[in-house]
């Protein structure tokens, strides 16, 4: 009998196949697969696979920026976060009834005194990048390559085996630089992404962070900005 329940217990357990589709029918507009257990911290190793889980944006609430981000805009940021959050902690309860690890990253983390100073524990964009579903804008950003930068990221590590089946994709920024002239507190570099680059060489967090805080207090208690969002918006349809 205790053979028989052994045998039932792994043929019951969830498969990346199923996890992908829950993970759709939560509401992600998009989800990818990683190992990522040389990029992280000692305290998370003990979770090397990562789920990154996407919504994309609304493209014609991004096209209303202009000099500075609207009301509804931070409303739809704000919302956005909300739902991501709801997804992640919807794949940890669904990991955990299966046997597994889970462990969810808030959709939009920033700590000011974190080893990488506003920065989550865990960067959403080195999990999506190591799927093989886009790059490192010049923006500091994640580029899907079917959605751009109109998308919010959020990620749960767990120690369920995944496989990843893209390759990691090369920057298709090039010579633009639209986000780089754009950008109302001159945080952008210029400097196009590769793997192993540093954040610093391509964005100055600190001075983004500061700058909406200053001037977008009224607005999204200085949280958001979308202004590089929306220029390299612009070239997707």
């Amino acid at each position: 009998m205790q053979i028989i329940l052994v045998i039932m217990e792994e043929t019951m357990k969830l498969t990346q196949e199923e996890l992908d589709k829950k993970i759709i029918e939560f509401g992600a507009t998009f989800t990818g697969f990683s190992n990522v257990h040389v990029t992280l911290p000692d305290n998370l190793k003990k979770y090397p696979y990562a789920i990154t889980v996407g919504i994309r944006l609304s493209s014609a609430i991004v096209a209303e920026i202009s000099d500075k981000p609207t009301f509804t805009y931070f409303s739809h940021y704000r919302s956005a976060n909300f739902l991501i959050d709801h997804i992640t902690l919807r794949i940890v309860l669904l990991l955990q009834e299966n046997g597994y690890n889970a462990y969810s990253i808030p959709a939009s983390q920033s700590i000011p005194d974190a080893a990488i100073p506003y920065s989550g524990e865990f960067p959403h964009k080195t999990g999506a990048v190591m799927s093989g579903m886009g790059w490192v804008g010049k923006n500091g950003l994640f580029i899907h390559h079917k959605y751009g930068p109109s998308v919010r990221l959020g990620t749960v590590l767990t120690n369920m085996e995944l496989k990843s089946e893209k390759d990691i994709m090369k920057s298709m920024c090039g010579a633009c630089n639209l986000c780089v002239k754009a950008c109302p507190a001159y945080a952008l570099t210029g400097e196009e992404w590769e793997v192993g680059k540093e954040r610093s060489s391509i964005i100055d967090a600190k001075a983004c962070s500061e700058y909406m805080n200053k001037n977008f207090k009224h607005i999204g208690r200085g949280s958001v900005c979308g202004i590089c969002i929306k220029e390299c918006s612009k070239f997707i349809i």
